[in-house]
């Protein structure tokens, strides 16, 4: 089930491991997706942490909340930009969104089949959606201290066959949060070094994964019967033109 908006609140804003998680996935996902003017950008589950960045450029920016994790405004001191909505029923338009990130939002679900079909509707063709969900072979999926303890962890294999299954087609993949999931001083001050030493060791398991997926967009298919006639018949070959005239006998 999704967890409580209050703890995730506190776990991210309020406690040191929480933003040091916060910003290594933050900074991840904008090395994938720079800020571009006049995207539509969307999170679902608890992505807000992520979405600061494109505040200034993006032409809208939305924060989806599931109900049962509940909801929060966002940002603070600014216009709120999150929303409550159902697994099963987003408020968005089809093909409204070109970038979308889900944390804390399928793995949780008790429905993450209508997660991913909204995911999919909400996109728009030539958009992308970045699911960040806990890694099997972590560290971070077999702590319940912080939030990517709970829920279903994933392999990379996993969640790209559920993807595909869903209309995505998955384009490339990564994982962060290298360090032990501890709030000692030691691993803390130490995050960045590990997170830059597991960036250049793609074999290190790090405690999140990252899946980037485009929809699957199929050209459409023409009706009606085209197949070619080789040896067309020609019984109307002549119609309209006149015929040669006899010739005459002079016998």
């Amino acid at each position: 089930m999704h967890l409580d908006v209050l703890d995730l609140r506190n776990f991210y804003y309020r406690t040191q491991l929480g933003r040091v998680a916060q910003r290594a996935i933050r900074d991840q996902v904008v090395r994938l997706w720079p800020p571009k003017v006049g995207e539509t950008v969307a999170g679902f589950g608890f992505a807000v942490p992520l979405l600061r960045p494109y505040l200034s450029e993006a032409r809208r920016v939305v924060g989806l909340m599931p109900g049962p994790q509940g909801v929060m405004p966002w940002p603070a001191g600014m216009e709120n930009v999150s929303v409550l909505c159902e697994d099963t029923a987003w408020p968005l338009s089809t093909g409204f969104v070109d970038r979308l990130v889900l944390m804390h939002g399928l793995e949780t679900s008790e429905n993450p089949t209508a997660v991913l079909e909204e995911s999919a509707r909400v996109l728009g063709p030539g958009g992308r959606a970045l699911f960040i969900v806990p890694n099997r072979s972590g560290l971070w999926s077999r702590r319940d201290v912080t939030p990517f303890g709970f829920g279903r962890p994933y392999s990379v294999a996993q969640l790209e066959a559920q993807l595909k299954l869903h209309g995505f087609t998955p384009e490339r993949s990564c994982s962060v949060l290298f360090a032990p999931p501890s709030g000692t001083r030691f691993w803390l001050r130490s995050a960045n070094f590990w997170e830059g030493f597991g960036r250049k060791m793609p074999w290190l398991a790090g405690g999140v994964l990252m899946v980037e997926a485009s929809k699957q967009v199929y050209a459409p298919t023409k009706g009606g019967l085209r197949a070619a006639v080789k040896k067309p018949l020609r019984v109307l070959e002549g119609v309209g033109q006149g015929s040669p005239e006899p010739a005459l006998n002079r016998g």
